[in-house]
């Protein structure tokens, strides 16, 4: 059943600075904190967060979402996603102090917010956790434009796509895709590799989580692409093995879940972590 949700705003002290933050209420032991990806603000990509914390809280769940040192509306210096063990913990400590009644606290973040929570959450108290499409690319000085951010498995993954579309034959063979290009690519795409010391790192972080930890993918997204190139190595067998670890996808090439399905469906496992916790 659906609940009024009462909506404050919010200053949280964070060292040198003071985070923005915005809570929505609710009456249940269980919270979630979002944690935006990038430079992203609480609001997210054109109000996405905000929706999405109403339809949380509107189940009973508070929710609180802040805005990064430097970033929004929050002062002090912008660290980045590696430097921001400090805003994660100040959000969770808020979050218990300004509601007594929770008990536990899910974390939810998209991109590098999710790769951010596996790193430092632990030290900041979370209970549990979901990250969507986690970042795990590191550039590479000899790439281009866009395959500067792709791996070669997130790259081969495309174009394996691109292949099984009997359009491509035809757009080839009419000019509208560029062969040089097309073979630049599969070059790149048959290029051997090792996993990046961020994605290590991140597995190292999955290893020791210990907590119930939801991975949601939209399969054909880039980032989504890198993670599953990962996580598909051999280094990443004794975390695939973890049982408190679940790996969920859409198909769906929306990094934010933007469209109405990918936001219903994000929206589903969401609920469905909280409710399990």
């Amino acid at each position: 059943m659906d609940r009024p949700v009462t909506r404050s705003f919010h200053r949280i002290a964070c060292e040198n600075g003071m985070l923005a933050a915005t809570l929505d209420g609710g009456t249940d032991p269980i919270a979630m904190l979002i944690v935006s990806g990038g430079n992203e603000i609480r609001a997210g990509a054109h109000g996405g967060m905000a929706q999405l914390a109403f339809r949380i809280s509107e189940q009973g769940f508070p929710v609180l979402r802040y805005d990064r040192r430097g970033i929004g509306e929050s002062s002090g210096d912008n660290k980045g996603f590696l430097g921001s063990a400090q805003e994660i913990a100040a959000a969770v400590k808020f979050l218990r102090q300004e509601l007594p009644h929770v008990k536990s606290v899910i974390a939810f973040g998209n991109c590098d917010a999710a790769t951010a929570l596996a790193l430092f959450g632990p030290a900041a108290g979370i209970d549990s956790y979901i990250l969507a499409n986690p970042w795990v690319i590191e550039a590479s000085i000899e790439a281009d434009t866009e395959e500067r951010t792709m791996s070669a498995g997130a790259i081969r993954s495309r174009y394996w796509d691109r292949i099984k579309n009997p359009r491509t034959i035809i757009d080839l063979l009419t000019g509208k895709i560029d062969f040089g290009k097309l073979l630049k690519g599969l070059k790149q795409a048959a290029r051997s590799e090792e996993n990046s010391g961020l994605s290590l790192r991140l597995r190292d972080a999955l290893s020791g989580l210990g907590k119930n930890t939801h991975i949601l993918l939209a399969k054909r997204d880039t980032t989504a692409r890198a993670f599953l190139a990962a996580w598909n190595r051999p280094d990443f067998e004794s975390v695939r093995r973890e049982s408190a670890i679940t790996v969920k996808t859409l198909d769906s090439a929306s990094h934010s879940f933007a469209d109405e399905a990918a936001k219903n469906w994000l929206t589903e496992k969401l609920l469905e972590a909280l409710r399990a916790t």
